[in-house]
């Protein structure tokens, strides 16, 4: 069946993880950390390396929700409130400048003149990927936007993959879900769809090639991919 939709995962996929969280990270450490010690507890439980600001594979803060990183730095962070800490993370990730992983408004103005829907399913919430998208001067390339927290669920569930379908008119085997994780070729897959991963994430090429259709290096090659 021929594609007509294109889904793809924000971070690590439109944007480089790295080089746009691990700068921001770094930062949020330092502020809340009472020392040394406490700020190296708190970025392994994040997965996270500050000395190098990199993601380390498997990382929480890399492929899951808010409320799935909240569960796992709160136990150490005593004197914040759950409400208090993710009402500031969400208002200051929405900040943080986004790197492309590609130069993304030629790539995606090329996918719009093949006539193909476009859609962003993140475990983000709704309202940082709007605003990161919108910075990126790219937000009306795409049909379709969803975060964990927009009703749909979060990834691997194919909430937001139903959902986009249900929107554009859609049946899943006419979209690829693309993305760097496992959770997006998990949720893509039990949707139906065609998966997609590339390498611009965390997670290994033997990983994504266990699970995904194809594996490229970046989305770059999409256009190659599909002529």
């Amino acid at each position: 069946m021929k594609l007509r939709g294109l889904l793809f995962d924000k971070d690590g996929c439109l944007f480089d993880f790295h080089r746009s969280w691990g700068p921001w990270l770094t930062g949020f450490l330092a502020e809340v950390s009472t020392d040394e010690t406490h700020k190296v507890l708190l970025a392994n439980a994040l997965g996270f390396d500050p000395s190098k600001q990199v993601f380390r594979p498997g990382s929480v803060f890399v492929h899951d929700t808010l409320e799935e990183i909240m569960d796992a730095v709160l136990p150490h962070l005593p004197t914040w409130k759950r409400s208090a800490l993710e009402a500031y993370a969400i208002e200051e990730t929405a900040k943080v400048p986004q790197v492309p992983t590609v130069p993304l408004s030629p790539l995606l103005s090329g996918f719009k003149a093949r006539g193909l829907v476009l859609g962003v399913a993140t475990n983000d919430n709704e309202h940082p990927a709007r605003t990161q998208l919108e910075a990126a001067g790219v937000i009306n390339h795409f049909d379709f936007i969803a975060g964990y927290d927009s009703g749909f669920g979060g990834k691997p569930a194919t909430g937001m993959q139903h959902a986009f379908c249900k929107a554009q008119g859609l049946a899943p085997a006419e979209v690829a879900m693309i993305g760097d994780s496992l959770h997006d070729m998990t949720a893509g897959r039990d949707a139906g769809m065609v998966t997609v991963g590339v390498l611009t994430g965390t997670t290994s090429r033997a990983e994504l090639e266990a699970v995904a259709d194809v594996v490229l290096a970046d989305i770059g090659e999409i256009e190659g991919w599909l002529g």
